[in-house]
């Protein structure tokens, strides 16, 4: 079940809410200019479903987003445990970052964990299937994806480029939970 926690950035132990109310939770992240959202795809889609057939299921909701912000790009990502590159790129989103641009995920399967660093608190946010979360530009984060990442997303990229972090230096992130997958549905 998804789940939203709140942290003073001081004070990792220090859990200030703690909610999977969808309702709840889309109110929170909306004051903080995040925006989160449930989707159902319009047919089944099997595992090992290609890329075409993952975005044919939720063609609506992707033509309403790209519409709406004129996003460039949408692909599919599919990371499994077997990946043998998967602890390098689990450590490649560890780092506290931001983009020039909007990050926008939307989880098709699986789970992950987006920490957004907002002003003087931390906004934790377990992303599982069905989810779409929408990171402003220039707001600070990182994401787990676990030491057995499991998810498939289809991501929106506005710059040709696609993904590309800017580094903060901090090391904040290495503070706060990292995703435990025994906290997915």
């Amino acid at each position: 079940m998804s789940r939203l926690r709140v942290f003073p950035d001081d004070d990792p132990a220090l859990v200030l809410i703690s909610t999977s109310d969808q309702a709840e939770m889309t109110r929170q992240l909306a004051d903080i200019g995040v925006r989160f959202e449930q989707w159902q795809a319009i047919a089944p889609v099997a595992p090992g479903a290609t890329p075409e057939a993952v975005m044919a299921a939720y063609r609506s909701d992707i033509d309403r987003l790209v519409a709406e912000n004129g996003f460039k790009t949408v692909d599919v990502v599919s990371i499994a445990p077997d990946n043998p590159n998967r602890e390098t790129m689990r450590a490649k989103f560890l780092a506290e970052h931001y983009h020039e641009e909007d990050e926008i995920r939307f989880f098709v399967a699986g789970a992950g964990l987006f920490t957004l660093h907002k002003e003087d608190f931390v906004y934790e946010i377990l992303c599982e299937q069905g989810d779409l979360i929408g990171v402003p530009d220039r707001t600070k984060h990182w994401f787990d994806m676990g030491p057995e990442p499991y998810f498939i997303a289809i991501r929106f990229f506005t710059q040709p480029d696609g993904w590309v972090g800017h580094f903060t230096g901090t090391d904040i992130a290495k503070y706060f939970p990292r995703f435990d997958p025994r906290d997915a549905a």
